[in-house]
């Protein structure tokens, strides 16, 4: 007979249960070890064993968690620029870094997804993206017969990642709630963690920012000193790290946790720090596009969370030092005759658009274009032409527009909000191709991660519609 004490004793059970916990162990084990590197001021090595020791464990991951391979591949391209800072100042500074390297070899793990699914994908709407990865291939041939290996390689390493992510997330629709789920969670806690940091970093100029500000010397990025910096928080720059934030503040929008108020606060607050008006117009891009793809009721509840979250910033935005910094870079959108770097883009295309638009066979990955004009390095129109020409910039766009085609006649998104949320996304990043390269990087992984996770929810939810019609 059980003693009544035993039964009713009450079960000690954590908050957070960290499951599986092999997997969690190395990543945290991983994570441990890298700060007490940095802690006890020998983080040079971690030059070698922080890009090797991240490729180990998503290797691990990709095989045994493929779920957490994602989280841990996201957070990675979130991190691996401030842990290159930190290393950098406490080491010595050294550019290029090899622990860069970190994010896009993690990425490209799911590689082994593109070999063993490319070849049938067509069969199961995958054309777009052998479109894209054709085109890709091609600018690298042409790369390694016109420009230097090295070049090559490093380009490819900027082109590749996010496409190969994207097909990984599409070829595993099967995974879809539970991809979204952890996208889900990994957004929020990435713009709690990336936000604060970067209210913090503007207010404050941490010696490690400044350092490594002092050496890139880009004057577009503010100056090394508290209330100087244009806020890029863990990230490498404002463009990347505005892109993924508009993403995570979009997803926001269709979270339930208490905690995303939190997160809406100083996410919102380093987004308009970050003065990238990109990010800011392809945030409302994004909000164009989202409200009206979900039902009524949807709608009612997506406002009044609008609202909400306005009453949280709006105060917050319009104290000093803060509404310094914003309002003119606000005002700057409907000002363009006075704005200078709008006036540098647009010198840019004037200057390079006749020249790309000859390109026909292109330059390869790796080119150099010869011009001081700042349009002539942010345009993802100019980059496409120059480098894939239009052998390969057309099939490219083709498969872009293919993809959108395909989600924009989807029915499942007005009952979905992440997948609504995730085409919101997508469509918001590429609008702003005229004025960055919105394919490539940090920002290509915002891009082809949610076209991905939404042609995978696409397909998830027409499969499930099947079964049930068929039942």
């Amino acid at each position: 007979m059980v003693n009544n004490r035993e039964r009713i004793r009450p079960k000690f059970i954590l908050p957070i249960q960290l499951q599986p916990a092999l997997e969690w162990s190395l990543i945290l084990g991983f994570g441990l070890l890298c700060a007490l590197c940095i802690l006890v001021g020998v983080s040079a090595p971690l030059r070698i064993l922080f890009p090797s020791g991240a490729l180990l464990i998503g290797t691990v991951l990709y095989s045994r968690q493929p779920v957490l391979y994602v989280g841990f591949t996201w957070w990675l391209w979130f991190l691996s620029p401030w842990v290159r800072r930190l290393i950098d100042y406490q080491s010595g500074w050294q550019n290029p870094s090899i622990v860069l390297l970190a994010p896009p070899l993690v990425t490209m793990v799911s590689s082994i997804t593109l070999l063993r699914f490319l070849p049938n994908a067509h069969r199961h709407g995958g054309l777009p993206f052998t479109l894209c990865f054709a085109s890709v291939f091609y600018g690298f041939l042409l790369g390694l017969v016109q420009n230097s290996l090295a070049g090559s390689i490093v380009a490819l390493l900027n082109w590749l990642p996010p496409l190969v992510f994207g097909f990984h997330l599409f070829v595993n629709w099967h995974l879809y709630p539970a991809y979204r789920q952890n996208i889900q969670r990994t957004f929020l806690w990435g713009v709690l963690v990336m936000g604060a940091y970067g209210v913090w970093q503007y207010l404050t100029s941490p010696e490690w920012d400044r350092f490594w500000l002092i050496n890139v010397d880009t004057p577009v990025f503010g100056d090394p000193e508290p209330l100087g910096i244009r806020v890029w928080s863990t990230m490498n720059s404002p463009q990347p790290f505005a892109a993924v934030m508009m993403a995570g503040l979009i997803l926001l929008l269709s979270n339930r946790g208490s905690l995303k108020f939190i997160a809406t606060g100083v996410g919102y607050l380093a987004f308009l720090l970050s003065l990238a008006r990109s990010g800011w117009l392809s945030w409302m891009v994004g909000l164009l596009i989202y409200i009206p793809s979900l039902k009524s009721h949807l709608q009612i509840r997506l406002l009044i969370t609008l609202m909400i979250m306005a009453l949280l910033v709006v105060p917050l935005a319009s104290m000093e030092p803060l509404a310094s910094e914003i309002a003119p870079r606000l005002e700057s959108l409907s000002q363009t005759r006075e704005d200078n770097s709008y006036q540098a883009r647009l010198e840019g295309y004037n200057q390079l658009l006749e020249e790309a638009t000859t390109e026909f066979i292109g330059q390869g990955l790796g080119a150099e274009v010869e011009s001081d004009s700042l349009g002539s390095r942010d345009s993802g129109v100019l980059t496409l032409l120059f480098s894939l020409g239009w052998i390969g910039t057309i099939p490219y766009i083709t498969g872009i527009f293919l993809i959108f085609s395909k989600l924009f006649q989807s029915a499942e998104a007005g009952f979905d909000k992440f997948t609504s949320a995730a085409r919101a996304i997508a469509f918001g990043i590429f609008a702003q191709i005229g004025l960055n390269v919105a394919m490539l990087g940090a920002v290509g992984m915002v891009l082809w991660g949610f076209l991905g996770i939404a042609l995978a929810a696409s397909r998830y939810n027409t499969q499930i519609k099947t079964l049930h019609s068929q039942s």
